[in-house]
């Protein structure tokens, strides 16, 4: 996961890591309905806040539960999927529900790619939005970015290159302008934004 730096000082605190979902070996689910790729468990595998993964499901079923875990839900490629009574396709918005829900997940018509974030409630405050707007992230002591087919993210004056499935982050980020483009791919991006309130 290779950071960006810049010879600004007021940039030194900073750094954009990086990581693909193509970098990171899935791992199957226990019913056998799907496998997960996770990108990031923040800031600690074994004491997550924030955790993002991308998830294949293959069959249809429910999603396991997550006591005390608010969760977003969004399709990346593929037909889609029935969640919650709605239609969820690609470019068609995200879900947001309690992981003690467990709901039960239809596909429409075939496997579908989906983004995952989870944030363990009462951790403090995180928002998932679209990124076809600019962000500045006042307050933010953790700013992430996925994105399905890649592009462009300028942070102040900083420019970072992004592929296809990926997820970037930075810590204490500079309350400066975030802006991404994705030139006309026009696929599946969502800021993700951790404050401690």
């Amino acid at each position: 996961m290779p950071a960006l730096h810049n010879n600004n000082p007021e940039l030194d605190v900073m750094s954009w890591m990086r990581i693909t979902a193509d970098e990171v070996a899935p791992t199957p689910w226990r019913n056998g309905g799907g496998r997960t790729r996770e990108l990031l468990a923040w800031p600690h595998v074994a004491d997550w806040k924030v955790r993002i993964s991308v998830a294949d499901i293959e069959r249809d079923g429910p999603f396991s539960a997550f006591p005390g875990v608010d969760r977003w839900f969004g399709v990346l490629s593929g037909d889609g999927v029935i969640l919650r009574g709605r239609a969820l396709k690609p470019n068609e918005g995200i879900v947001h529900f309690p992981g003690e829900d467990a709901p039960q997940c239809a596909l429409i018509g075939g496997p579908t790619q989906d983004f995952n974030a989870m944030h363990r409630r009462g951790a403090g405050v995180f928002r998932v939005q679209p990124a076809d707007r600019p962000v500045i992230p006042h307050g933010a002591q953790w700013l992430g970015l996925f994105t399905q087919e890649g592009g462009m993210l300028v942070h102040g004056h900083r420019s970072v290159p992004l592929a296809p499935h990926t997820l970037a982050w930075c810590e204490s980020p500079a309350a400066q302008s975030c802006v991404f483009d994705d030139g006309d791919r026009h696929g599946p991006a969502w800021w993700l934004i951790w404050s401690k309130t």
